[in-house]
């Protein structure tokens, strides 16, 4: 699993768009470097020139890759699958990323951040369809079911995350609180497989698909 170290504000400023990537404390104007200096990162963001044609098909790439938290190998992995897949290449692209077990949690609202939903699932805090799992990359299916494990620490984790609400959970999702052992455990499950619509940053895929397939 790939970890970001260092100042993560610098990559939202390098894309030039809030990737979310403090999870609630992004949405504090006073705390976001985007809100402060929407200037790309280093002493010459302000001077820089219009980006060449690869260097805008690049940077659409690299915005998605930091805003779901996937390294280079990862995503010609996903690229790959899409490409064999029926349909558009660049809109199945971004249905797989979506299908991560990691963002599934995200938008579920048990973590505030994707990198928090890695660590959550990495530490065994989660059952999928009542089994551990501990994969992030995991792609979900429609039918899947995310419980949170029915452990002190596990519930007041979640639940944290869920008082901050930091995003709205969107329609292929649902979420419910069931009761077990006395305890009310947060269950999400997933309808369907996200759509393009379902995307939660804006982008255009096939600047993506056009960069990949030179």
């Amino acid at each position: 699993m790939g970890r970001t170290l260092g100042a993560v504000c610098k990559r939202c400023r390098r894309e030039g768009v809030k990737l979310f990537l403090k999870g609630a404390r992004c949405e504090n104007a006073s705390v976001c470097a985007m809100e402060k200096r929407p200037t790309a990162p280093g002493m010459h963001g302000l001077k820089r020139g219009k980006l060449t044609d690869y260097g805008i098909h690049l940077r659409e790439k690299q915005k998605v890759k930091t805003f779901y938290g996937v390294l280079e190998k990862q995503f010609r992995k996903y690229y790959q699958m899409a490409e064999r897949s029926k349909g558009n290449t660049g809109k199945v692209l971004m249905t797989l990323l979506e299908r991560r077990l990691d963002n599934i949690v995200y938008r579920l609202g048990f973590a505030t951040s994707r990198n928090q939903a890695r660590q959550i699932i990495a530490h065994g805090h989660l059952l999928l369809n009542g089994k551990f799992l501990d994969i992030p990359s995991y792609l979900v299916r429609p039918g899947d079911v995310i419980s949170v494990k029915n452990k002190k620490g596990s519930l007041e984790l979640v639940q944290l995350a869920l008082d901050a609400k930091v995003s709205e959970r969107p329609e292929f999702l649902e979420f419910a609180v069931n009761e077990s052992a006395g305890a009310k455990i947060p269950t999400g499950t997933v309808l369907r497989e996200p759509a393009a619509d379902d995307v939660s940053i804006k982008v255009e895929p096939q600047l993506i698909v056009e960069l990949c397939s030179r």
